[in-house]
């Protein structure tokens, strides 16, 4: 049913149903709010977006009220700009002054507001809480000093990522979001995905930042200092360095590197190769032998930590492949390093992730050969952009440069890992070679595509008929686990992303990304993959001459030794 109101003297046709806020924002009428989430059922709860109803008089929050017929609304009069004031100054009261030190400075939604109010001088009695700060995690820091309480990092990490570990305690102004019991954050439940920092409006919620390590190993004249760099990273770069977007900037990317000063750039999608191989590999034998079937992809560590901590019994389902990540830093520091003649003490393995969880990753025991650390240092993609700042690259001077060789080559499937549905198809290309020595003919596998949460898809090779999915978001993953429990489903194959949308929407990218900007991102891979020659991961050279001079065999006695791992029980670990 369609009917009109008013909205500032302009009618407005709506949907019944629809809110005040749906109905303003869809005809370009900007309402602010602090606890609101798109898609999600509203609460209410910070008053910021209160609108006048000239019919009733009254001051009604946008994101809650549903539009009715004959309704006159003001989203700016002078009652409605006093009001969302007074909440502003409210907030500021019990709010720290110390945002030139704040990691969310001139990125912050309540400082915004502010300016955007006019609240210049303060006209309530200032009194922060004293709450400590948490840093025990390796990916997560916590400020409740900071914290607004709109309950955003509660939704979201209850109902998208299904994973609970933090809530609503105490009451009154007593109030604050915490684990269970008030643990830190390292004992908690927490899988480290990192998606409560995308939605914190200040600086309650930040990674925890490693950018002085990578400084003073790039100032330390004995280290051989090396990065490497996700898939998502270089499509992720256009809203922090004012590039258009939709484009993979890796060439631009190696140069900003260089320019930094690291000895070494590698592009992460030559491991996402290596990865293909050994993970189809991996599941041909399972379905060969008969062994634990539906297997799981493991490139995802908040999705492993999911696993072990909520569903155990699984563990024997996640492929012991090493997410690309890891088996790029344990080559260098073995392959690489032995025909650089190197000595891997020497090499500073630092990656540049979209995902805090990777920080998290690099940390685990499992993750070290010989008292050596495959990965040393993890940084975000908002990290980069902190190192880019700090050391004044001119973006405008650089010429684009490839990254280097024996580990920086890789096919466009390998690319695709960024993307919720790339790990499955790069698989499945690959894991077709492997079966039948013939290159898929039709290998863009468009069923695997997408933004549903979801995707099934029956894929057939040479009369073998494997039943795959794709699920991005843990919450869409519990249900899988679910269905696969009580015996309702018979897949062989299954991808999961912790991220919407997998790693361009990672825990460790730009805040306050739209999904437009989100879904350009995911066609930026999808291009690169279009446009490539280079499509299969077993056709590339690089691959080919590792296996033939250091690993031998897919998933032999070697490359499990130094590309695959293991899970832990981590249930009993937790409150």
């Amino acid at each position: 049913m369609r009917f009109s109101i008013e909205i500032n003297n302009r009618k407005v046709d709506v949907e019944k149903g629809e809110t005040i806020l749906d109905a303003a924002r869809r005809t370009h009428v900007e309402i602010p709010t602090l606890c609101y989430l798109k898609n999600m059922l509203p609460t209410g709860s910070c008053r910021m977006c209160v609108v006048e109803d000239m019919v009733t008089g009254k001051l009604v929050p946008a994101c809650s009220t549903p539009v009715t017929e004959g309704m006159k609304i003001q989203t700016h009069s002078s009652r409605v700009v006093n009001a969302r004031k007074v909440i502003l100054e409210l907030l500021l009261a019990s709010h720290p002054d110390d945002c030139l030190y704040c990691i969310r400075n001139r990125n912050c939604e309540l400082q915004a507001l502010a300016y955007k109010h006019n609240i210049t001088t303060r006209n309530l009695l200032h009194h922060v809480r004293n709450i400590h700060i948490d840093r025990s995690s390796p990916s997560i820091v916590r400020d409740p000093a900071k914290c607004i309480l709109c309950g955003r990092c509660v939704r979201v990490c209850e109902e998208i990522m299904g994973v609970a570990c933090i809530d609503f305690a105490f009451r009154g102004n007593s109030s604050q979001v915490s684990t269970a019991f008030l643990d830190s954050v390292n004992i908690s439940t927490c899988v480290h995905c990192g998606q409560c920092i995308l939605q914190c409006p200040t600086g309650a919620l930040s990674e925890n930042q490693e950018l002085s390590k990578v400084v003073a190993a790039l100032r330390d004249p004995e280290k051989i200092v090396v990065v490497q760099y996700a898939p998502a990273v270089p499509v992720s770069l256009a809203e922090e360095l004012n590039l258009s977007k939709g484009k993979d900037y890796s060439n631009l990317l190696n140069a900003i590197l260089r320019k930094i000063g690291f000895n070494y750039v590698f592009d992460t999608s030559f491991a996402a190769d290596l990865t293909s191989l050994e993970e189809a590999q991996e599941l041909i034998t399972r379905l060969q032998n008969g062994d634990k079937l539906p297997m799981f992809t493991s490139c995802c560590p908040a999705w492993v930590k999911f696993v072990e901590t909520f569903y155990p019994e699984f563990i024997p389902h996640l492929s012991s492949c090493k997410s690309p990540q890891q088996m790029m830093g344990s080559i260098i520091k073995t392959y690489w390093a032995e025909k650089m003649n190197i000595s891997p003490e020497k090499i500073c393995m630092v990656s540049i992730m979209p995902c805090i969880a990777k920080k998290f990753e690099a940390k685990r025991e499992e993750m070290v050969q010989n008292g050596i650390t495959d990965v040393d240092i993890v940084l975000t993609t908002r990290e980069l952009m902190s190192l880019i700042r700090m050391f004044d690259v001119e973006i405008s001077g650089i010429d684009p440069e490839l990254p280097d060789s024996l580990g920086g080559k890789r096919s466009s499937a390998g690319k695709l890992f960024g993307t919720t549905g790339g790990v499955m198809e790069s698989a499945l290309r690959t894991a077709y070679y492997l079966l039948t020595r013939e290159d898929l003919v039709h290998f863009h596998l468009e069923p695997l595509r997408g933004t549903n949460r979801r995707k099934e898809y029956r894929f057939s090779i040479n009369g073998l008929e494997l039943l795959v999915a794709v699920v991005h978001s843990l919450s869409e993953a519990k249900k899988v686990l679910e269905e696969i429990r009580q015996g309702q489903s018979s897949f062989h194959f299954i991808e999961i992303m912790s991220c919407p949308l997998g790693c361009i929407n990672g825990g460790g990218q730009h805040i306050g990304t739209s999904e437009e900007d989100l879904i350009a991102r995911m066609k930026a891979l999808y291009e690169v993959d279009m446009k490539e020659t280079l499509k299969f991961p077993y056709q590339n050279p690089e691959i080919v001459q590792i296996y033939q001079e250091f690993l031998g065999e897919i998933n032999g006695e070697k490359s499990h030794r130094l590309l695959h791992t293991h899970y832990i029980d981590r249930k009993n670990q937790h409150h």
